[in-house]
């Protein structure tokens, strides 16, 4: 991290943040033309678990219209057994393929946090969660109006070699 101080005084960088836990989940939604990529997020403070996995899913459901193809990564909230349960029920517009487990670098939302990590987020040193949620905030309607980052994400992962 960079600062500055006077010369021969030690930078000092206060943050009141306690460090609590805000979890992300997203998505993004490629259409069947290839034509457009759609960012949804829902953030909470805690750890993402199954009611929140089922919540973001409803969610999501409502925004699109078609069905869809869901590819996931292997976390202990995605493989559970109330999600899966859940995604039973769902398999009318929801077809789900999993990502092998420890590969990160063929997740493209991977590549969504690391562009934040490295624009919005980076040096930025919040107060409490909810600035932090803010800042997310900003940084995801960012990533929306250029369409060509979503595309970037999708293409480094190698899922769409066509892009």
């Amino acid at each position: 991290m960079r600062t500055w101080a006077p010369r021969g005084r030690t930078p000092v960088q206060r943050s009141a943040f306690n460090w609590k836990r805000l979890s992300v989940i997203g998505a993004l939604a490629v259409a069947p033309n290839l034509q457009r990529v759609r960012v949804f997020l829902s953030w909470r403070p805690g750890n993402v678990d199954h009611l929140v996995v089922k919540d973001f899913l409803r969610s999501l459901r409502r925004h699109l219209r078609a069905p869809a193809l869901l590819v996931w990564d292997q976390l202990g909230a995605h493989i559970s057994g109330p999600t899966q349960g859940h995604l039973a029920r769902q398999r009318h517009w929801l077809d789900v393929e999993w990502l092998p487990p420890y590969a990160p670098e063929l997740n493209p939302l991977e590549y969504l946090w690391s562009h934040l990590d490295r624009t919005d987020l980076a040096n930025f040193a919040p107060d409490d969660l909810g600035q932090l949620a803010v800042q997310v905030q900003r940084g995801a309607r960012r990533v929306r109006r250029r369409n060509d980052l979503p595309f970037a994400f999708l293409k480094h992962s190698g899922l769409y070699p066509e892009l």
